[in-house]
């Protein structure tokens, strides 16, 4: 009990604090079941596609081997697994910035998905159902994973999660750079993808 109660605090000090300043201590590993009978319900709802590990192998300053579950059920996915060129989205349910720029990663992955793909991580987040009504709210259909605890930013090589949401390009050849700060439309994110991954849409 005493572990979940600092989760929720330093998910709340990330929500009050513009969605999150870098010395927000670890939680630790959250005791969050994000695959529920309701969650799953939402999730099918919502018309949420399958989460779907990938071909790719771990290398060096990529993605680290850190295995996910699927928010709202589903496979679970090893992060090295992905392959790139990709856009990866660290959000969470409460966080003002990412309910913001959910429609206009939705309307990039409606409109170049096939080419650039986008996952989303549900990222130090103890309330899954919330989660997966901004999902229902915003229209969102991309692949969807879940890290309440908030592993990824303790994995080595990751760089260091300084705040929501937060965007991980993930290169073709699996090189990652990442930057704090959403983007207020699909054409901004164009940009990103063609500046971060040298891929032109």
């Amino acid at each position: 009990m005493k572990g979940a109660g600092a989760l929720v605090l330093a998910a709340a000090l990330l929500v009050l604090t513009g969605c999150g300043p870098a010395d927000v201590p670890a939680p630790g590993q959250a005791k969050v079941d994000v695959d529920t009978p309701r969650l799953r319900e939402m999730k099918q709802a919502a018309g949420v596609e399958a989460c779907s590990p990938g071909s790719a192998s771990h290398v060096d300053g990529g993605l680290p081997a850190l295995t996910l579950p699927c928010l709202g059920g589903g496979t679970a996915v090893d992060l090295a697994t992905l392959k790139g060129p990709m856009v990866i989205n660290l959000w969470q349910a409460y966080c003002g910035p990412c309910r913001t720029e959910m429609p206009a990663l939705q309307d990039f992955y409606e409109r170049y998905g096939d080419t650039v793909p986008v996952v989303g991580i549900d990222y130090l987040d103890v309330q899954p159902e919330a989660a997966l009504k901004l999902v229902q709210k915003s229209g969102v259909t991309y692949p969807l994973l879940a890290d309440p605890g908030g592993d990824l930013d303790r994995r080595d090589g990751f760089p260091p999660v300084l705040g929501l949401p937060y965007l991980v390009f993930v290169g073709a050849d699996g090189s990652i750079f990442a930057q704090a700060g959403g983007v207020d439309s699909a054409d901004e994110l164009v940009d990103l993808v063609d500046k971060h991954l040298g891929v032109g849409l």
